[in-house]
């Protein structure tokens, strides 16, 4: 089902990950549009709403609303200009989350064609961690991994062994 290339790579480990740490018969409210990546969800027996497209930045009321007992959040924050007001207006107890790593060799993301998809944060781990921990989160688990290219050159040949992408398994703090 998926193979070794973009953005199959990505949403196999994605699934694996989220196999690991969310059970199926949790609910899942996937911040972001329906996608290719909400679809084989559905296919690996995960109930997964999605948010409506809103501006999550200005309003979070689809967030605050769900009854969901999970929040995933594949590559949706880098495109934020404030992860903290929506990290914290989840009333969710888990969260799966994951980011594009800032890669130093490398320029943040900047669509040409769309305005809407740009990379306003291209995190470190550590940065994404503090953001999660400032905004009530604990951290169970994480991992990352690369995304190499068949490209020539010397940014492919670091792609080899430079994490690009970030998960996280995080659980609210109780207070």
């Amino acid at each position: 089902m998926y193979e070794n290339s973009f953005p199959n790579k990505r949403f196999k480990h994605t699934v694996q990950f989220l196999k690991r740490h969310v059970q199926t018969t949790e609910n899942l409210l996937d911040l972001g549009v329906e996608n290719p990546l909400s679809a084989i969800l559905k296919a690996e027996g995960y109930t997964v709403k999605n948010t409506s497209g809103l501006d999550l930045d200005i309003d979070t009321s689809e967030i605050e609303n769900s009854s969901a007992n999970v929040v995933t959040a594949f590559e949706i924050f880098e495109h934020l200009l404030s992860p903290f007001t929506v990290l914290q207006s989840i009333k969710a107890d888990k969260l799966v989350a994951s980011i594009p790593l800032k890669l130093w060799f490398a320029s943040a993301y900047r669509s040409k064609i769309d305005m809407r998809d740009r990379h306003y944060h291209e995190f470190e781990d550590w940065q994404f961690d503090w953001l999660l921990e400032k905004s009530g989160w604990k951290i169970i688990a994480s991992e990352k991994w690369t995304n190499p290219t068949k490209k020539i050159g010397i940014r492919p040949l670091l792609r080899l062994f430079t994490p690009r992408y970030y998960i996280v398994y995080a659980e609210r703090i109780k207070t």
